[in-house]
C-alpha cells in the first residue's frame, strides 16, 4: 500500500510541476536562423518550494529565478539572456524572461538538449520545427488522479506566438508526430501564428500530443 501511494504521490507531482503551468510563448524567427524567444510563465507558489533548479534531471525543471536562467545561458552555447523580471501575486508566481539564440542549434539544445522532444526539419524552402508537448504513454493513469490534476490546472493555459520573415504556420500532431485534428483553436495570418489551450488538455490525450512550427 506504501508503494502504491508513493508511485501515485510522484505521478501526481510530475504532471503537477511539469504540466500546471501558465505559459505564453512568443518566438521570433529570423531569416539569418537566429530567433528572439519571451516567456511569461505562471506557477502556483506552492510549486516554488518543491519545483528544483535547472540541471537536476531527477525533478522537473522550473527555472524560479534569474540565477537558474544564467545557469542555463552557461550551459547553452549561443544562448543569451536579455532581460529577466518577476512578481507574484496571492497564487502564482508571475516570471517574464527574454532569451536570444545565436542560430536555430542552440534554441533546439535549450529546448530539449536529449533532441528527443525537439527536432528540426526542412522541406521545399519551409522549416518545420517540432515540439513535442506530452508523449504518448503505454499506460493509462487513474481516471482520479487525472481529474485532481485537471482542478489543479484550472485557470492556467499555455499560448504560443510564432512570427517569421515571410509566413508562420502552426499544426497540432499526436505523441508520434502524426498530424491531428486540432483540439483548440489556431489563428494563422500570413508571418504570423499562434494558439492557445488549456493546460489539462496538454497531457489529457491518451495519443500524446504535440506541435508543428512550419515558417519561411
Amino acid at each position: 500500500m506504501k508503494k502504491l501511494l508513493k508511485h501515485t504521490f510522484l505521478i501526481l507531482s510530475v504532471l503537477i510541476l511539469n504540466s500546471c503551468l501558465g505559459m505564453e510563448v512568443d518566438i521570433q524567427m529570423r531569416k539569418d536562423g537566429s530567433a528572439k524567444v519571451t516567456l511569461e510563465y505562471r506557477f502556483s507558489r506552492m510549486a516554488e518550494t518543491v519545483g528544483k533548479l535547472d540541471g537536476n534531471e531527477k525533478w522537473p525543471v522550473i527555472p524560479v529565478g534569474r540565477e537558474d536562467w544564467q545557469r542555463t545561458e552557461q550551459r547553452v552555447e549561443g544562448m543569451k539572456v536579455a532581460s529577466f523580471s518577476s512578481s507574484r501575486d496571492a497564487r502564482d508566481i508571475v516570471n517574464k524572461v527574454t532569451l536570444e539564440f545565436k542560430n536555430t542549434e542552440s534554441f533546439l539544445k535549450f529546448l530539449d538538449q536529449s533532441g528527443r522532444r525537439a527536432s528540426l526539419s526542412g522541406k521545399d524552402g519551409f522549416n518545420k520545427l517540432h515540439l513535442t508537448l506530452n508523449e504518448k504513454t503505454s499506460s493509462k493513469i487513474n481516471s482520479d488522479l487525472l481529474e485532481l490534476v485537471r482542478q489543479v490546472c484550472e485557470g492556467y493555459s499555455f499560448k504560443i506566438n510564432l512570427s517569421a520573415p515571410a509566413s508562420a504556420a502552426i499544426n497540432f500532431t499526436d505523441g508520434e508526430g502524426k498530424e491531428i485534428a486540432p483540439p483548440a483553436s489556431v489563428s494563422s495570418q500570413g508571418k504570423k501564428a499562434s494558439l492557445s489551450i488549456a493546460t489539462a488538455e496538454i497531457f489529457s490525450s491518451a495519443q500524446g500530443l504535440g506541435l508543428d512550427l512550419v515558417y519561411k
